[in-house]
């Protein structure tokens, strides 16, 4: 499994292209923006993108699905919580920013435990409300890709509409630190990490690790 990793939009998320090199199947995970780096990736490593995966629904982390679509015909898959956010920019707080994004429906609604495969790899859904009333993580064999959620040395915001700090910690707590010291995890934004790391190091942990 290849995982590339791109910085994308005025607030620096990160976009996933994730991918099964031996049969050329792929993901993308939060396209926040569509960039040429991102299309010449897809198209020179000849890579068919099955799904296009939205952690949660704000307009850094889905500004790039239309215009990515178009390209692969990927389905775009969201929890059914999020999904609103793909149709109203008050939703997905585009509309208080620089522009407003506007998506069509999602082709797939998730819910916690789904799964999806591309290549030989499976694509495990974890419910992660807190950030977002739909938050989800995608767990790959030992990865796990958070979102908002938990980040390397930090906690994701909870002041947005939808957020809840207690939710938010919740599902740290019972979702993610349960997976596993050596799961590496990467995050919407920023470096990765491991659960065990984040154990270890991560300040706004340390009430659930007593």
């Amino acid at each position: 499994m290849k995982i590339q990793r791109y910085m994308v939009g005025l607030y620096g998320a990160n976009c996933y292209i994730v991918s099964d090199e031996e049969e050329s199947e792929a993901i993308v995970i939060d396209p926040g923006e569509y960039s040429s780096e991102i299309q010449d990736y897809i198209i020179t490593n000849n890579l068919n993108v099955k799904y296009i995966l939205l952690t949660h629904g704000h307009f850094d982390h889905i500004g790039g699905v239309e215009e990515l679509k178009k390209l692969t015909q990927a389905r775009v898959a969201i929890s059914k919580e999020d999904a609103p956010m793909l149709l109203d920019p008050s939703l997905n707080l585009s509309e208080m920013v620089y522009k407003r994004i506007l998506c069509n429906p999602a082709d797939i609604l998730l819910s916690d435990g789904d799964t999806l495969t591309f290549g030989k790899y499976s694509v495990e859904v974890i419910y992660t409300p807190g950030h977002t009333k739909g938050g989800v993580c995608f767990k790959i064999n030992n990865v796990c890709f958070t979102g908002d959620i938990l980040f390397k040395g930090s906690i994701g915001r909870y002041d947005f509409p939808g957020g809840d700090f207690s939710t938010l910690m919740d599902s740290i707590k019972n979702k993610l630190l349960v997976l596993g010291n050596d799961v590496t995890i990467y995050p919407g934004h920023g470096d990765s990490s491991t659960i065990g790391k984040e154990k270890r190091l991560n300040m706004f942990l340390r009430d659930l690790m007593e």
